[in-house]
């Protein structure tokens, strides 16, 4: 299951590194693709995550989900 995330505030691979391995930590999540241009986020999971998870895991990367 594919779910596409903006986030906001990312500005270079570095940025795009950081939300990537946070949101791999949420149990499920099996694949994460990152654009810091766009801030399209696409998260691959076994099942429909919340997007609570996700803001909580880009806030800790120090990001805001759109």
């Amino acid at each position: 299951m594919d779910t596409t995330w903006t986030v906001e505030g990312m500005t270079c691979g570095h940025c795009a590194a950081s939300v990537r391995e946070e949101i791999e930590e949420i149990p499920g999540v099996t694949s994460v693709e990152v654009d810091h241009a766009s801030g399209a986020v696409v998260v691959t999971s076994e099942a429909p995550i919340s997007r609570d998870d996700v803001a909580a895991a880009v806030a800790e990367a120090g990001y805001s989900l759109v």
